[in-house]
Order: structure tokens, then C-alpha cells, then sequence
């Protein structure tokens, strides 16, 4: 298959919409000889900001000279981003060579009755990255859970080590309504033996983990208590002092947002647990890889005159995230560009961020699973007296400019599925 052609078969398996089960993609990675067995893993699950940790837990290994695979999802452009390997995405080459070969062993098992319905999208990637991995002999992979934990397609890797970022309510309608069930399906990862850190500290979540990890016999590494966790300053560049086991870590994230302070004392433990198992580990690298991570999309800095940043939240714990970071950076100032899609807690997230905006452009984003943007103003209109309808979202992205003029700050959010339309409207553009 050429480009274009793996990329239509994509689509097409994206018609099956979401499914979880692991039936599948065992039976599937069975037949290509289970790569995934071929390296050892870190397997992240959590409802908000499991992809920062990937992403600082990968930089972090990096910076010791491991050649290092991370897969997380979704992408923001191009869909090989989501697969890399020390930075850098695979190839198209590389992708669209992986993908026949699969497409062929799909085939073959469809057609001798042994898979009774095609992979899904996700599916179909997650098996590309493992075969991706295993040929290219990464020394570790560090793997974002898609949905849930229990039943994705990432659960079928015994890890090194699991990590579980936070547990709030989002998916409800695939992991349940209650923060007890869905902290059961994140706490699914969690592997006889296998050690967990965990950084929920709520207790119906942290209750449900803890239980889990005792059946499993996993120890259980919490990551936030008494005397674990300081914020030194109180900017938006702050740093922080994180302890554990009696080993002191100073740092200043790479990525914005004291909620990126937390995300990072999560990679530093999951990375303190991995020192017992890669004893060349090092506290000082470890930290060079924390504050020099980058990592798309997440409070993104794209624009100066006015200050221009990008944001996938998409969630109320997410929202409310950003809204701290907004509060201490821009009070007054800002301008916001939001969509987001049908399925999410529309009103929730939008009534963390609406009352900070001088004026709100609801937008657009080109995909069956959008919010019209009519339907998120008649969910918030009362959260904001200044708010505009403009379907078109780097058209709205121009007018917020223009609105928040030399000296304010314009956010875009509400999907990491608007984040990428607008970067790849932008590059097309050739404006970024």
C-alpha cells in the first residue's frame, strides 16, 4: 500500500468505532509471533496527563542513551506521531511497509474464520508499534494507555513497571459513571508482582487501586502524601521538591502548568522504581530529561503579540488545570477559542474556563464526533456575555488575535482533535 492507501484503510477500520476487548489484538499479535514480548515496557494509564508522563519518562531514558520506542495517542497531525523511537516518529516508509504486512495477516485470519470481525484503529496501530519496536530493538517502550486500562489494546504487555497518572470521570459512557468503576478499569493494568505508582490520592479512587494492587501482589508506590511534595515558587515557571525513598529531586518542568509539576513527580517515581531494575540510572539525567521534555499540544506556546497557546483538555480535571495556569499568568486578559467534542461533559469543562475569557469563540472541529458549535453556545451561553460563533477554528483563532490584541493571551482548547486542525491549518499556511 502507498500512503494514501494506508491511510483510507485507517479510516475504514475507524468506521468499527471503539471496542474493548483484548480477544482480538491477543489473536492478532499471536500470529505476527508477539512482539510485544520482545522488550521490556512501561505501561501508563490515567484519565489526564498520562501522555506528559510518557513523554517525560521517555525524554528522561533518552538522556541516559537508551534507544527508547513511546506510543500514545492521539496525534495532533499525522498519524505517525504517535510512534517513535528516542523523538523521532517512524518513517511513512516504515509505517506504510508495517501496515501491508498486517493488513495481510488481518486478511489471512478474516478469511480463515479465526477473527470474526477486523481490528479496530486502535488495534491495528497498537500492533504496529510493537512489531515497530521489536524490529528495531528498542532497550524500552514506554506505552500510553488508549481508553480505561483493563480492557485496551496496550493491556496485553506484562510492564516493567504500570503507572496510573489520575482518576476522574471521563469515557463514562465505555468505563462506567462512578470514579470507583472507573478506577477498577485503570487499576486493570496493574500485573501480578509487577510494581505500581500510582499518582490519584483521592480516596474512592486510591481505595480501589490499593485493593487491586494487594490481590495482585504488585507493591504499590504512591506518589503524593505527607512530606513528598513541594511547590517551591508560586509562578507559572515554578519549581518543585520531590522525595522519594529519601533521595531529593529539585526540578523545574520543561512543560507549563503546575499541574505539569505533578505530572512530572510521577515520572520521577516510576523512574526512581525503574533505577531498581536499570541500576545506570541517575538522578541528575533523570532530571535533565524532566526539564528539557517537549510535548505537543499541552499548553503549547505557538504565538507572541498576543501570547497564543494550545491545549487539548478536554475534561474537567484538565480544564481546571488550565484555568490555574490562566489565573496566574493572564488575569483579565484572555481570549479563548474552544471546541470539543459531542461525547465530552461540555457545560463542565466550559464552566472552568468561560467566566476567565474577556470573549469566547466557540469553533468547529472537522470531525462526526464535534460538538456543533450552536449546541456548546446553548449548553454555556450563560458562562459569558462576549461569546461568538465562527465555525471556521483558524478563522476564530485570527479574530481571538485581533480581539486580544499586543498584550493579551489567547488559549485554543477543549480537544486535542481542534489542537491538531489548528497546527495543521496553521502549517499548511505556513504560518508556524
Amino acid at each position: 500500500m502507498n500512503y494514501q492507501e494506508c491511510l483510507n484503510y485507517l479510516e475504514q477500520a475507524s468506521r468499527f468505532g471503539i471496542k474493548l476487548g483484548l480477544e482480538n489484538i491477543r489473536l492478532l499479535l499471536q500470529e505476527l509471533g508477539s512482539p510485544q514480548n520482545s522488550f521490556p515496557s512501561i505501561l501508563v494509564a490515567g484519565t489526564n496527563g498520562k501522555g506528559s508522563v510518557c513523554a517525560m519518562i521517555h525524554s528522561a531514558l533518552h538522556k541516559h542513551g537508551l534507544k527508547v520506542g513511546l506510543y500514545t495517542s492521539p496525534h495532533l497531525v499525522r498519524v505517525e506521531e504517535r510512534i517513535r523511537i528516542n523523538h523521532e516518529p517512524i518513517s511513512a516508509s516504515d509505517f506504510c511497509q508495517i501496515l501491508s504486512y498486517l493488513r495481510a495477516k488481518v486478511d489471512k485470519l478474516l478469511s480463515s474464520g479465526r477473527l470474526t470481525f477486523p481490528p479496530t484503529y486502535f488495534e491495528l496501530l497498537t500492533a504496529l508499534a510493537f512489531l515497530y519496536f521489536s524490529r528495531e530493538k528498542v532497550d524500552l517502550a514506554v506505552l500510553e494507555v488508549g481508553l480505561g486500562g483493563r480492557l485496551d489494546a496496550t493491556n496485553v504487555v506484562t510492564p516493567l513497571l504500570s503507572v496510573i497518572t489520575t482518576i476522574s470521570r471521563d469515557h463514562t459512557e465505555h468505563l462506567g459513571p462512578t470514579i470507583r468503576k472507573i478506577a477498577a478499569e485503570k487499576a486493570g493494568i496493574i500485573k501480578p508482582g509487577v510494581p505500581v505508582v500510582c499518582g490519584e490520592n483521592r480516596p474512592q479512587a486510591l481505595e480501589v487501586v490499593t485493593s487491586r494492587a494487594k490481590e495482585a501482589g504488585s507493591p504499590l508506590i504512591r506518589v503524593f502524601g505527607r512530606g513528598k511534595f513541594f511547590e517551591i515558587s508560586g509562578h507559572s515557571t515554578s519549581s518543585y521538591l520531590y522525595y522519594h525513598n529519601g533521595e531529593k529531586f529539585l526540578f523545574r518542568p520543561g512543560l507549563p502548568g503546575k499541574h505539569q509539576g505533578r505530572n512530572a513527580a510521577i515520572a520521577i517515581a516510576a523512574l526512581s522504581v525503574l533505577k531498581d531494575k536499570w541500576p545506570s540510572l541517575i538522578r541528575e539525567k533523570i532530571i535533565e530529561g524532566i526539564e528539557e521534555v517537549v510535548w505537543e499540544g499541552r499548553l503549547e506556546k505557538i504565538g507572541e503579540g498576543p501570547e497564543v497557546y494550545i491545549d487539548g483538555a478536554h475534561n474537567e480535571e484538565g480544564a481546571r488545570a488550565i484555568r490555574l495556569f490562566l489565573e496566574r499568568k493572564a488575569p483579565g486578559k484572555i481570549i479563548l477559542v474552544f471546541g470539543i467534542l459531542k461525547d465530552k461533559a461540555i457545560r463542565r469543562v466550559a464552566r472552568q474556563l468561560f467566566p476567565l475569557a474577556r470573549k469566547v469563540f466557540i469553533t468547529f472541529i472537522p470531525s462526526p464526533r464535534a460538538a456543533k458549535p450552536e449546541e456548546i453556545f446553548r449548553l454555556t451561553h450563560d458562562l459569558n456575555g462576549q461569546i461568538v460563533i465562527e465555525p471556521d477554528c483558524l478563522q476564530a483563532l485570527r479574530l481571538a488575535q485581533e480581539e486580544a490584541g499586543q498584550h493579551g493571551l489567547v488559549l485554543v482548547t477543549g480537544s486535542l482533535y481542534l489542537v491538531g486542525e489548528i497546527k495543521k491549518r496553521l502549517r499548511e499556511n505556513e504560518i508556524i
